[in-house]
This record gives C-alpha cells, sequence and structure tokens, in this order.
C-alpha cells in the first residue's frame, strides 16, 4: 500500500464540501447585522442539507445492513421462541442504564463485586431520562431509539471523515464497514457505543476541518458517555497543542483544554461522592477492570487459540478482531494516517488491550474505533468490481449472523 495514498493532497477551501459556509459581516448598523445574522443561518441550513444529500447513500447502506441483521435475528428469535425486545432494550448493560435512569448513583462503594452502577458514565441514562418525560412509552424504548439515533449521526460522522480525507467511494465503504463489524447490532441496542461513536466522529471531524471549538465540546461529551472518552479527549488535546507550537490561538487553547473536561469532570465527581480522590478506580477495581499491561490479553489469546481444544466461537470471534484490530493500526500508521485519528484509535487500544478485565465484551470496546477501518475501505476502493461485491456480500452476511449469534447464543453480554 503506497505511504501516500491515504493522505490527503490539499486541505480543502473554506466553502469545500463538509465546511460550513464562512460569513463575514464588517457593517456594524444593526438591520445589516440582522440581516447577516438570518443570511449566516440560512447558508448554514443549506450546507447542511447539502451534507446530508451527499451522505445519503451512505446512510441508507448503513440502515439497510442493520436491518438485515435485524431481520436475521428476528427470525432466528423467533425459531428458538424467544423475544428480541429484551436484547435490544433492557439486558446486561441495557438494565444498568435503564437503572440509573430510575434510581439514580451509588452513594458508597461497597465490597461486592460487579455491583456498583458508579462504573457506568452518566450522559447516556441522564438523556434517557430527560427524552423519557417528553416521549411515549418506557425508558427502555427511549433508550433504544436514542441509540438508533446516534447510529445514524455516527455512520454520518465516520462519511464525513472519509470524505474530507478520501472521497465519496471511501467515504460510503468506510461507513458500510463500520456496519458490518460482527458486534455491529450493538449499534441498535441500548448501549452507549453508538452514542460515542458519534460524539467521537464528529469531534475527529471538526478537528481535521479546524473547528477547534466543536472538537473540544464534543469531546468533552464523549467523555461524559464512556470510560474510553478520554481517547477522543487525548486526540483533540494532543492536536491542539502541536498547533499551538506552531501559532497560538485562543481557541485551540480552549479546546485542549475543554476536550477531556467531561471525563475528568465525572471521574471527579464519583471521587467526591465516594469521599476519595481514587473513587472512580476503586469502582473499576470492584469490576475486575484493573490496568495490567496486555498481560490478562495475551494470556486469554493463548488460551483460545492454543490451549483450548474447544473453545468458544464467540471468544475466538473477538480474539481475531483484537489481533486485526492491531494489524489495521499498524498499517494506518504506516499510510500515515491523520494525526488526531492514530491517537484516537492508539488510545482506544491501549485501554482495551490493557486492562486485565472480562475478556468478551472487548471487541464491543473497540467498535467506536472506525479510523482502524480505513485501510480496508481504501483496499476495496481500488479492488475490481467483482472482488469488492464478494466482500461487501460477505460483511453483510457475516454480521447479520454473528449479531444474531451474539445476542442469542454467546450467554453473556456481547
Amino acid at each position: 500500500m503506497s505511504s501516500t495514498a491515504s493522505r490527503p493532497t490539499s486541505s480543502p477551501p473554506r466553502n469545500a464540501p463538509g465546511e460550513l459556509p464562512a460569513t463575514t459581516n464588517t457593517n456594524t448598523s444593526t438591520g445589516t447585522s440582522t440581516g447577516a445574522g438570518t443570511s449566516r443561518s440560512t447558508d448554514i441550513l443549506c450546507s447542511l442539507r447539502t451534507q446530508l444529500r451527499r451522505a445519503a447513500p451512505a446512510l441508507l447502506a448503513y440502515g439497510a445492513v442493520r436491518l438485515v441483521s435485524l431481520l436475521v435475528l428476528t427470525l432466528w428469535a423467533h425459531h428458538q421462541h424467544h423475544g428480541v425486545w429484551p436484547v435490544l432494550a433492557t439486558q446486561w448493560d441495557a438494565d444498568w442504564y435503564l437503572g440509573i435512569a430510575q434510581h439514580g448513583y451509588a452513594h458508597h462503594l461497597g465490597t461486592r463485586y460487579d455491583a456498583n452502577n458508579l462504573a457506568f458514565f452518566p450522559l447516556y441514562p441522564i438523556l434517557v431520562k430527560a427524552a423519557a418525560v417528553l416521549t411515549p412509552g418506557t425508558r427502555a424504548t427511549t433508550g433504544l431509539a436514542i441509540s438508533i439515533v446516534a447510529s445514524f449521526l455516527a455512520a454520518w460522522g465516520i462519511f464525513a471523515v472519509g470524505h474530507h480525507l478520501h472521497g465519496r467511494r471511501v467515504a460510503l465503504l468506510l461507513t458500510f464497514l463500520w456496519a458490518a463489524l460482527p458486534v455491529g447490532q450493538v449499534q441498535w441496542m441500548g448501549y452507549t457505543e453508538s452514542l460515542f461513536t458519534a460524539f467521537a466522529a464528529w469531534s475527529l471531524y471538526a478537528v481535521l476541518t479546524g473547528r477547534w471549538l466543536w472538537a473540544g465540546a464534543l469531546a468533552s461529551l464523549s467523555g461524559l458517555t464512556r470510560p474510553t472518552g478520554i481517547a477522543t479527549a487525548a486526540a483533540v488535546t494532543v492536536t491542539a497543542l502541536l498547533s499551538l507550537r506552531r501559532r497560538f490561538s485562543p481557541r485551540v487553547l480552549a479546546a485542549a483544554a475543554l476536550a477531556p473536561a467531561g471525563w475528568f469532570a465525572y471521574v471527579g465527581w464519583v471521587g467526591v461522592r465516594l469521599g476519595r480522590w481514587d473513587g472512580y478506580f476503586a469502582v473499576q477495581r470492584l469490576w475486575h477492570n484493573d490496568w495490567d499491561g496486555g498481560a490478562e490479553t495475551l494470556r486469554r489469546m493463548r488460551e483460545v487459540l492454543a490451549q483450548d481444544s474447544r473453545p468458544e466461537l464467540f471468544l475466538v470471534m473477538v480474539t481475531l478482531t483484537l489481533i486485526v484490530s492491531v494489524a489495521l493500526y499498524t498499517l494506518g500508521a504506516w499510510d500515515r494516517q491523520p494525526l488526531p485519528l492514530l491517537v484516537f484509535t492508539g488510545v482506544l487500544l491501549l485501554i482495551v488491550l490493557g486492562s486485565g478485565g472480562v475478556y468478551f465484551p472487548r471487541a464491543r470496546f473497540l467498535l467506536p474505533g472506525f479510523p482502524l477501518l480505513i485501510p480496508l475501505a481504501l483496499h476495496l476502493s481500488r479492488a475490481s468490481p467483482r472482488f469488492r461485491a464478494l466482500a461487501v456480500t460477505t460483511a453483510l452476511l457475516g454480521s447479520a449472523y454473528w449479531s444474531a449469534y451474539m445476542a442469542l447464543v454467546w450467554p453473556s453480554a456481547p
């Protein structure tokens, strides 16, 4: 793969595709200022409509992949006389988030393992609780609806990043590949991965296009959504600080400070609530999430691939996902992906691979790492139509199978 193939040839002009139009108002009169403000609002709306029309094929492809997976899941569940709704909206992590939305957080650390809800970040249950007041149905319905809407926003953001870097075809393939991940069904479950990916994708897009305050604000929101939000914050802050070395800008400095604020705010609040500075990390230890530098990951990989004569099929998929993710990160670094993408996926991999916690959800933990798929999207964009059609069909069917297997056969959380 050429080392220049994945690099943008030039920075987009101010009003290039994907950019919001820039307007300048130098007249200080009230009437002119009002007119300019109205004109700017109109221009922004027109730009958003243009962007949405450009992304429409990718969003339709995304929805098609998820609907195919949902159809296979429904048929499989019907064959097993199993309900689909509980799987999507009320089990495992979804149940924890619904409990937080209903009853709030624990007040004490306690000593029971896997029992303290302070391990779960607050933005998603806050949104569920707030939206449930304004919408009909149960909180479970609201939570699932939020995840589905967020998944389309995430797909749009992924398309925007891909289009900015490599054009329409690669962006479309990148969005499709993210939809067709083996654990892609989680995108339409009562989990936080879709919401987090939406914040991360648009934050990274904002960095790439020089919208620093948006980048910092969205990174901060991602830090209120999942523990791995620190990866988004690192991408924005590191890129901003390096930019400040070349030229000082108050907006860039503000973004660097704002990006990690959400993550530190929640971790700090947990510490205050529990009366100890390491309160959040003490909670994580009760969930067996100690940092061991990857020793547990390597042990489980050896166990699955070499020692266990009949390993669980789901764990084989998780193990291969981790190995392929490292390989794809190496390809992305070799191909010189933009720094914010490399920092984001690098920190995400470091957290997921270095944890001594539970092994089976790690493919899901990597689901927001869409930049890892860019080398695959680039390769498919250059492949023959026949090979591309075969790859797309295989990915679609594989995603549908794994989504149903994960939900109905695998006995634990995805």
